[in-house]
C-alpha cells in the first residue's frame, strides 16, 4: 500500500475516558501501514481528551509507530488517579468546596470550583510530553501543524490554538478562530477541561473549558490548516436511522441527565458536521462548475473517513464502573450514575484499566474488519468499499482572512 501523497488531517473528537477508542484506532493504522515510522498525518487537530492524543502524536510525529505505542502503553495502564485524585480525602476536599461554591458562591470572588481535582493528569502530561519537539518535528517536515481546540468561558467563541508551519495563518469566523501559539500542557488541560467536572484553565487572558462546547464544525481546523482529505475518529457511534422511541416512566436520574448534556457537548456537534458535509457534497454535484464560479462560491474537495464505535461505550462501562475507587463510586452514586441508566456519565470518567482496555480492543478490531476500506483510503483511492462509512465530501471554505488584532492572545 502507498501512502496518499497531498495534506490527509486527523480529527480525534472528544469523550473522556471514552477517547481510548481512538488509541486503538491508531493501532490498527499503525499495523496497515508499510512504514510505520512515517507520519500519515502532517495536520493533526485534537478535542478534549482528543487533545491530549493529538498532542501526544504531535510530539512524537517523526515517529509514528513510537507515539502510538506510547500511547497505547498509558492508556492501557490507566487508573483513575493518573487523571484526578480519586482518594477519600481528595474527593471529599473537593466536594465540599463543590458544595460551599453552590451555597456561598455569590460571596466567594474567583474560586476555582469543580467537582474532581484533575492536577495529577498535568503532571502526567508534564512528565510524558516533551512539547518542544513539536518545533523540531516541524522544522523537519514530519508534521505540518497540530491544532488543540478550546472553548473561551468569556467570548463564547471556539478557538483553536495552533502551532504549525511558518506559511500558515490564522482565521476568523463566526463564534471561531485560530490563533498560532507554541502548545503546551496548559492548552491540553483547557481543552480538556469538562465544564463543572474538572476546573477551567487561563490561557492568556481568558479562561477557556472543554473545546467541545460550542464546537460547531470539529473538521474545520484540520481543514484550515491545509488538509484535503481527514480521517476523523470519533467516540460514539453515528446513527444513520432514527433511534427506536421506547416508553420512559421513571423520572430521568441526575445522572441522565447529566449523560445527556454530555453527549450533546461531546457526540452531536460531530455527527451535525459530517451531515453538512454531506449535504454540501450532495448540493454542490448538482451545480455546474461554471455556475458555481459564477457565484463566488469556492468549494474545496475533500474526502473523509469516518471511525466511530460498532458498540455502544455506556453499555462497556456497566461491566466496568464497579472498578472505580470508594469515593468515586460513592459520588457516582448519590447522582444515579452506578445504575444501568446513568452508565453514560460514567463512561466519560471511567479511567480504568478494564475499561480502557476493552475500548482499545474494539477500536483496533472495527478499524480492522474494515481493513480494505482504510488501506485504499490511506493509499489515496478515491472510491472507498461500497457501503463503507468513507465518504467523498466537499467543504465550503470562504476565502482565507486574517485574524482581527484583536483576537490575538
Amino acid at each position: 500500500m502507498e501512502v496518499a501523497s497531498g495534506k490527509t488531517g486527523l480529527v480525534l473528537a472528544g469523550g473522556g475516558a471514552r477517547a481510548a477508542y481512538q488509541v486503538g484506532v491508531l493501532q490498527a493504522f499503525k499495523e496497515m501501514l508499510p512504514d510505520s515510522a512515517a507520519n500519515p498525518f502532517p495536520i493533526i487537530a485534537g478535542t478534549s481528551a482528543g487533545a491530549v492524543n493529538a498532542g501526544a502524536l504531535a510530539c512524537h510525529a517523526d515517529d509514528f509507530g513510537r507515539a502510538v505505542d506510547n500511547l497505547l502503553e498509558v492508556w492501557r495502564n490507566f487508573e483513575p488517579h493518573h487523571v484526578y485524585r480519586a482518594d477519600i480525602v481528595g474527593v471529599a476536599a473537593n466536594s465540599s468546596r463543590w458544595l460551599a461554591g453552590l451555597f456561598f458562591g455569590a460571596f466567594v470572588r474567583d474560586g476555582h470550583i469543580s467537582l474532581l481535582d484533575n492536577r495529577p493528569l498535568a503532571a502526567l502530561l508534564a512528565r510524558k510530553l516533551e512539547f518542544g519537539r513539536i518545533a523540531e518535528n516541524i522544522a523537519k517536515r514530519a508534521l505540518d501543524a497540530v491544532a488543540i481546540t478550546c472553548s473561551g468561558y468569556t467570548s463564547g467563541q471556539s478557538v483553536s490554538f495552533f502551532e504549525g508551519a511558518p506559511h500558515l495563518a490564522g482565521w476568523k469566523r463566526s463564534q471561531r478562530v485560530g490563533i498560532r501559539t507554541k502548545v503546551q500542557v496548559e492548552h491540553l488541560m483547557a481543552s480538556s477541561a469538562i465544564p463543572f467536572l474538572f476546573p477551567a484553565y487561563k490561557l492568556n487572558r481568558e479562561f477557556f473549558g472543554d473545546g467541545s462546547m460550542r464546537q460547531i464544525a470539529p473538521v474545520s481546523p484540520a481543514l484550515h490548516l491545509g488538509a484535503d482529505r481527514v480521517v476523523v475518529i470519533g467516540t460514539a457511534r453515528i446513527r444513520n436511522e432514527d433511534p427506536e422511541r421506547t416508553r420512559g416512566d421513571t423520572y430521568p436520574t441526575l445522572a441522565q441527565v447529566a449523560g445527556h448534556v454530555m453527549n450533546s457537548i461531546f457526540l452531536d456537534s460531530l455527527a451535525v458536521d459530517i451531515e453538512r458535509l454531506e449535504r454540501i457534497n450532495r448540493t454542490s454535484s448538482a451545480v455546474p462548475p461554471e455556475r458555481m464560479r459564477s457565484l463566488g462560491l469556492n468549494l474545496h474537495h475533500v474526502d473523509v473517513l469516518v471511525m466511530t464505535p460498532s458498540e455502544p461505550l455506556d453499555t462497556i462501562a456497566v461491566r466496568h464502573v464497579r472498578s472505580l475507587p470508594p469515593p468515586i463510586r460513592f459520588l457516582l452514586r448519590t447522582v444515579g450514575a452506578m445504575r444501568r441508566g446513568g452508565a453514560n456519565l460514567a463512561s466519560y470518567l471511567l479511567f480504568e484499566q478494564g475499561y480502557c482496555r476493552e475500548l482499545i480492543a474494539l477500536g483496533y478490531h472495527d478499524t480492522m474488519k474494515r481493513r480494505e476500506e482504510v488501506e485504499a483510503f490511506l493509499g489515496g483511492a478515491m472510491c472507498p468499499v461500497p457501503g463503507a462509512y468513507a465518504r467523498t465530501v466537499k467543504f465550503f471554505v470562504p476565502p482565507p482572512r486574517d485574524p482581527e488584532p484583536g483576537a490575538q492572545r
